[in-house]
């Protein structure tokens, strides 16, 4: 039986975050992940807050030797209307940029990282069992891809498995989202017509393409771009065909689309993902605390996933050192308060988006500079910044904001 001080499930970048920064503390650290790498997952617009988690994690040089897209904000447009964020005019002192990734070479990156610290990665390995001890060490049982079985014994467990979910299923804490359920259907595209159609590759645009249904375009350095809806089921059940003939249909449908991807040559086969928004009854428990996309995914309209995710991760894994270290933590307190503090301010952005307050705030003609900054530092993945009135009173400032647009937009009109 393997012995190690961290066992560690997911490479996909919560898990290793956390790794990295558990190696670095001296710590020794294996990772297990069910599938080979490199593979494909969405998620692929990263925020500048995720920058700090990369370079806690010793992760930017080899992510800046790629040369993926550079980020330095995001457009939202509704029809003739734009509302374009920069990431420089941002309230929050941070990073002012970010990556737009292909996250199966993004991914690979950061678990190649690992390795060459020293810490051991293996693929193709399915937790099936976890047993844990009352000292709260673990033996973890771990199934092959020929089907035999071994056990690894761990002082602790970061589970950073992402949409599978490995402990929350294992241990029955899974928990139905307060969010209605939506649907995507996406592809990537040779993107021929940039130079002449985009004005700029180097930010996500998300487009209004009705009340319930936006769209992502996500431009790479290799060319391609990534474009996907989103909407609620019954908005795809009512388009006739299979994905790549709905697909095609939606994106001539969009006149900017069709003049941009009309002829493109679609990359893969469109995908479908349904219902991805879930959460878990806690983050943490007797040797073990649940990072990333584990403990709570809200939407991708804001592209939270992987700053949750990194900064989840960044924050267990200095968790874990210090307990491994004989010093007392308070998981509910030093780590499951300060996630929801993210995951709330994001939840209060995505059903301002669904319920149309944001697009009210986004395309008013008389902005507030200040508010601006503030929304732009939530944009920019900046979500517990207690100087931002948008972060501590996130509910009742968009509820706020978005009456008084409405109500000085009807006096203008009757005036």
């Amino acid at each position: 039986m393997k012995s190690t001080d961290v066992l560690v499930i997911g490479a996909g970048p919560a898990g290793t975050i956390a790794a990295s920064i558990i190696k670095q503390a001296g710590f020794n650290v294996i990772i297990v992940e069910k599938l080979k790498f490199p593979r494909f997952v969405i998620g692929e617009s990263l925020l500048p807050r995720c920058m700090e988690a990369l370079e806690d994690a010793r992760f930017l040089d080899a992510v800046k030797a790629k040369n993926f897209q550079e980020k330095f904000g995001a457009k939202f447009v509704l029809d003739d209307q734009i509302c374009d964020f920069n990431f420089t005019d941002q309230h929050t002192e941070g990073w002012k940029w970010t990556w737009q990734v292909p996250r199966a070479e993004f991914d690979m990156t950061l678990a190649d990282e690992c390795v060459r610290m020293g810490i051991e990665v293996n693929y193709e390995k399915e937790v099936v069992a976890i047993q844990i001890n009352d000292d709260e060490s673990s033996i973890t049982t771990i199934r092959n891809v020929d089907g035999s079985e071994e056990q690894i014994k761990a002082r602790y467990i970061v589970d950073g498995s992402g949409y599978g979910r490995v402990i929350p299923k294992l241990f029955n804490l899974e928990k139905p989202s307060s969010l209605p359920a939506r649907q995507t259907l996406f592809t990537h595209f040779e993107d021929v017509n940039r130079a002449t159609v985009a004005q700029e590759p180097n930010r996500i645009t998300i487009y209004i393409y009705n009340q319930q249904t936006w769209i992502w375009v996500i431009p790479f350095s290799n060319g391609n771009t990534s474009v996907g809806f989103v909407g609620f089921p019954e908005f795809f059940a009512s388009l006739e065909g299979t994905p790549e003939e709905k697909l095609t249909y939606l994106i001539n449908s969009h006149p900017e689309l069709n003049e941009r991807f009309g002829n493109a040559k679609m990359q893969f086969e469109p995908r479908e993902i349904h219902a991805w928004s879930v959460t878990t009854d806690k983050f943490y428990g007797d040797g073990f605390v649940l990072t990333g996309n584990v403990t709570e995914f809200l939407d991708p309209v804001f592209s939270s996933g992987v700053t949750l995710a990194a900064v989840s991760a960044q924050n267990a894994a200095k968790l874990v050192v210090k307990k491994l270290q004989g010093e007392a933590v308070n998981w509910q307190q030093e780590y499951m308060d300060v996630c929801m503090k993210g995951v709330e301010v994001f939840r209060t952005f995505v059903m301002a988006w669904y319920d149309g307050d944001l697009h009210n705030i986004f395309f008013s003609k008389n902005q507030n500079p200040a508010m601006r900054e503030q929304i732009c530092s939530v944009l920019a993945g900046y979500v517990w910044d207690e100087s931002n009135p948008f972060v501590t009173n996130h509910q009742k400032q968009v509820k706020a904001l978005a009456k008084f647009i409405r109500e000085t937009q009807l006096e203008n009109e009757i005036g």
